[in-house]
């Protein structure tokens, strides 16, 4: 019964923010789409963000979403894995960090109600995100080409 309920919980919340959130905030928002193509990235520099990303991507078997791969970035940089638990605990840190949007907050509110069994987690990356440099000006897309390891290093 729990891993029923597990696995549905999940699904909502991929449901509510690809098919949901994520339609509504690129008409709202207007972002930035995303300049470079998986094949693009595959030819970085090892060791580089933008490497990374595509690494990331391809052992996670994700495709690239041009609107979204900041937040994939955001995985990478903060250590925090695609799993429930990894995405809240992301969100949780955004807010942390002093983040405070729609989709910040609503994640973060959809893991406290729903995921008991991780609010030590989520408080222990919200109190990181207060505790580390700002990020959520960084231009994520200019960042790429930088060493993943000394960008890691400029938010500790």
């Amino acid at each position: 019964m729990y891993k029923q309920v597990k696995k549905i919980r999940s699904q909502l919340l991929v449901y509510l923010t690809h098919k949901m959130a994520l339609p509504v905030l690129k008409l709202i928002r207007k972002p930035e789409k995303f300049p470079y193509t998986l094949q693009q990235l595959s030819c970085f520099t090892n060791g580089s963000l933008g490497k990374d990303l595509y690494n990331f991507l391809d052992t996670k078997q994700l495709e690239l979403l041009p609107y979204y791969a900041r937040h994939d970035v955001k995985h990478i940089l903060l250590d925090y894995d695609t799993t429930d638990e990894g995405e809240g605990c992301l969100q949780c840190f955004m807010l942390g960090n002093g983040h405070v949007s729609f989709p910040v907050i609503a994640t973060v509110l959809y893991g406290i109600i729903t995921m008991p069994e991780y609010w030590s987690s989520f408080k222990k990356a919200y109190k990181r995100g207060k505790s580390c440099a700002p990020i959520a000006d960084w231009k994520w897309f200019e960042i790429l080409h930088e060493p993943t390891q000394s960008l890691k290093n400029k938010i500790a």
